[in-house]
């Protein structure tokens, strides 16, 4: 799962987009121009950005060579119209990882974006939000200094929940994230595992319930 700020002034693309990602169980952030992108940026970075070339500036050229000037390093894909060498060039030159011309086949999109987030990234070893520390390998989790095995389960559900400290992870995106290729269980699981990891932290309040929505780690 990853935060993913979309970037198109074309309003029925952008829900597209931001649907189809949402399906694959990314959280799907959108801009409409290039200062709504760069402001985006400057609230939250993302893991990727799906960046179209032609709107309202500064281009989406623009954009990317900014985010590259402040040594911001996430995959950037552009979506253009434009197939000629000289365009696909450019935006490489610009700090592009990727392009991908209009119009493109929703397979082909979250194909690209797998690829682009796996390229040259490492999993965390460690991850850390507030007072928790938890050991992706190991299992456990450290809560201010005293530590807690976790069952893989569970372990999946805060590694989930902590990549995104503060925000509301939806129920189908958790699902989809800890029995990724597996037929998910009904909501009620899910539900139990939150009551089993509260439980184990200590701290009823640590992770929150957004009723009909999902859960959010205390940030």
């Amino acid at each position: 799962m990853a935060d993913v700020l979309i970037v198109e002034d074309d309003a029925p693309i952008r829900r597209m987009l931001q649907r189809t990602l949402e399906a694959e169980g990314h959280l799907a952030r959108t801009a409409a121009s290039g200062g709504d992108a760069l402001a985006e940026v400057e609230r939250r970075a993302p893991d990727l950005v799906v960046l179209d070339v032609v709107i309202p500036g500064p281009d989406g050229l623009g954009v990317s060579r900014r985010l590259r000037a402040k040594g911001l390093s996430m995959p950037i894909l552009f979506l253009t119209a434009r197939d000629a060498v000289a365009d696909r060039v450019a935006g490489l030159d610009a700090g592009g990882d990727d392009y991908l011309l209009k119009p493109f086949a929703a397979e082909e999109l979250l194909a690209r974006v797998r690829a682009l987030l796996r390229r040259g990234q490492e999993p965390a070893a460690v991850l850390t939000a507030g007072g928790l520390q938890l050991d992706l390998q190991s299992r456990v989790v450290t809560v201010d200094g005293r530590s807690v095995e976790l069952t893989d389960r569970e372990s999946d559900l805060l590694a989930a929940l902590m990549r995104h400290p503060g925000r509301v992870v939806g129920r189908e995106a958790l699902l989809r994230s800890i029995w990724e290729g597996e037929t998910a269980p009904d909501g009620n699981v899910l539900d139990r595992y939150v009551s089993y990891l509260r439980r184990k932290l200590g701290d009823p309040g640590a992770i929150r319930t957004v009723r009909g929505v999902g859960f959010a780690l205390r940030s």
